[in-house]
Order: C-alpha cells, then sequence, then structure tokens
C-alpha cells in the first residue's frame, strides 16, 4: 500500500469567548431549546444531519426536530410553499429567491420574516471501487470521460482485466448528479453507463460487490466513523461537547477511495479534509442551511446550534470540513 504521507486535519478548540454557556438555553415551552420542529434536508446529507438532530436533542431533551430527507428540489420546494422553515441545500438562496420568499410570507401569512442562509460546511465528491480493482488514481478529464461514457471499459484508461465500467449514483437528478452534469460535463448528460442506485447507502453496496462498478458520493459517506455503527448518540454528544479538540475521520478500508489529480497536475489526492481546505481535491461542494424560522423558537434554536461551535465539531467527526473552524495539521503516514 503506497505510504505517501497526507496531512490530516484536527478541529482545534473553536469555540467562541463565552460560546459555551451561552448555548445553555434555559429550557422553558417554546423557546430555542423547547419544543417540536420540522425542516426537509438534501438527502446527500443525512448522515451529517442526523448527527446533528441527535446531540441537539440530547442536549436539550424537550427538544424535537422532525427531518424529511429529500431532494434539493423538493426541499426548495416545501420551502417557497411555506410548509417548512428551514432545509439544508448545497447552494445558497439568491438575493432574488430570498425577496420572493419574504414577499410571500407578508402577502400570505401577513408575517415580516428574516431569511437566514450560512455555509456550514464544504463536501468532498468522492469516487469509490471495489479493492480488487487495480485503479489508484484518475485524473479529472479521466472521470468526464466515464461520465459521458467516451470511456467505457477500464481497460480505456489503463491495462485492466475488468470489463465494462458500471457508474453508481443515488439519483441522476439528486443534488449530486446535478454536481455531476454542471460542474465536471459542463452541462453534457450522463453516458448510457451511469445507473441511479436510489439510495446512497445502496451506491456503497453495489460497489461492495461488483468489481467494475465506480461509486460516487458525499465523503461522509466513507468516513471510517460510518463504520461503526454501534456508537450511541450519547457517546457522540459527550465528544462534541467536551472542550476537548474533535480529530477529522479518516477514510473507510472497505471499498478503495480514489485519488484524484487535475489534468496538468502530477500528484493525486484523496478527499482528506486538509485537501478539501487547501483545495487541492479537485470536486467540491458547498453544504447551506437556510431558515426563515425566529431565534426564539426551536427551529431558529437549531439553526444557531448547527451553525455554532458544536454543530461545527460535528461536521469535523462527518470527515467533511466545517464552514467555522481553527485547524491543526498533523503529518500522518497514510495507511
Amino acid at each position: 500500500m503506497n505510504t505517501t504521507a497526507y496531512l490530516k486535519v484536527v478541529a482545534a478548540a473553536v469555540l467562541l469567548a463565552g460560546a459555551t454557556s451561552c448555548m445553555k438555553y434555559e429550557k422553558k415551552e417554546h423557546s430555542a431549546t423547547a419544543g417540536t420542529a420540522t425542516m426537509v434536508c438534501d438527502n446527500t446529507f443525512e448522515n451529517i444531519f442526523s448527527q446533528e438532530v441527535d446531540v441537539f436533542e440530547y442536549q436539550y431533551p424537550e427538544a424535537h426536530i422532525l427531518v424529511r430527507y429529500a431532494t434539493q428540489h423538493e426541499a426548495l420546494d416545501s420551502l417557497f410553499s411555506l410548509n417548512t422553515r428551514s432545509v439544508v441545500i448545497s447552494r445558497d438562496l439568491t438575493d432574488q429567491e430570498k425577496k420572493a420568499l419574504k414577499a410571500k410570507y407578508k402577502k400570505e401569512r401577513n408575517a415580516n420574516v428574516t431569511v437566514r442562509t450560512a455555509k456550514i460546511a464544504v463536501d468532498a465528491v468522492a469516487f469509490i471501487v471495489n479493492p480488487e480493482n487495480n485503479v489508484e488514481k484518475l485524473t479529472v478529464g479521466e472521470i468526464a470521460d466515464i461520465l459521458s461514457g467516451e470511456s467505457q471499459q477500464w481497460n480505456d484508461l489503463q491495462p485492466s482485466k475488468l470489463g465494462k465500467i458500471q457508474v453508481v449514483v443515488d439519483q441522476t437528478g439528486s443534488s449530486l448528479g446535478t454536481y455531476l452534469r454542471d460542474s465536471i460535463l459542463h452541462g453534457a448528460d450522463f453516458g448510457p453507463n451511469v445507473y441511479a442506485a436510489e439510495s446512497i447507502p445502496n451506491v456503497f453496496k453495489i460497489v461492495e460487490e461488483n468489481k467494475n462498478a465506480i461509486g460516487v458520493l458525499g465523503v461522509s459517506w466513507i468516513s471510517s466513523d460510518m463504520d461503526k455503527a454501534d456508537i450511541s448518540s450519547e457517546e457522540l454528544a459527550q465528544n462534541v461537547l467536551s472542550d476537548e479538540p474533535v480529530v477529522g475521520a479518516t477514510l473507510t478500508q472497505r471499498v478503495k477511495v480514489l485519488k484524484i489529480n487535475r489534468n496538468d497536475e502530477v500528484r493525486a489526492y484523496k478527499p482528506y479534509q486538509e485537501y478539501i481546505f487547501s483545495g487541492q481535491y479537485p470536486f467540491f461542494r458547498q453544504i447551506y442551511m437556510v431558515t426563515t424560522a425566529s431565534t426564539s423558537n426551536v427551529a431558529g434554536g437549531f439553526y444557531s446550534f448547527v451553525t455554532g461551535p458544536i454543530g461545527q465539531k460535528i461536521i469535523m467527526k462527518t470527515g467533511i470540513l466545517p464552514a467555522r473552524v481553527s485547524i491543526q495539521q498533523v503529518e500522518l503516514p497514510e495507511k
């Protein structure tokens, strides 16, 4: 196995002066930390947000966040239909969208709302193959050729005994599918070798079982922490609620995570947090949280939690890059 060193990110304490104490709201009915709220989250970020909800509800037992995981289109439709006050999506709202949303609340609810948006993380788009696939790295151009169908055999890329390339995504119409078409194929459509697995866990499962498959998914789904399914909400909460720094996640060994290099660069990179932070890993997208909720109710309290120090520490543990983080770089040998 390659012993090239990589830089692993360790989250230094991002707690601002007095931040811990200010999170300790008085618990009362219908407050920032008590009550029930609903929201819609892009389903490609489900594993990240389920942990945010678990820790928030553990810290504030009188709070309940009911999340529907759906496509980004469905999340935005729910927001603009006024069916939910909070969404998590892969882009910010435009100024025009914010004005339209405020106008709709004024017209239909006779309410003046503030539309708050915040970038909460940067997610790397990872490419995984079966451990028996001999490919270790691909260029940006080769990824584009695979997605477009121009390269349909593994032997088109390098000498290989494997046959037809099977590209597996969650859904071709998901926010991840949109990213692949817009950012890698520059608006072109997928080739005939791209298949929808209908869910991110199915992408992982198909790659584990199929030597010819290459899967596309967010890096948080392949962090080593995802292998530890027995970790309780209490253990997670106690870890991130402490004042100790959080160590960024490593990558699972159950599948092979490919290194990617830009066409004009020699060195290739895996989607480790340090390389997301530096921009050396080429495939990444933003994650935004949007809310029209007041700061005095639980939906607004959850928004403050996710965008604050504790919520950002949780994001660091999932393997993606928090939007607000002080980092310390530690050099470790790659396994």
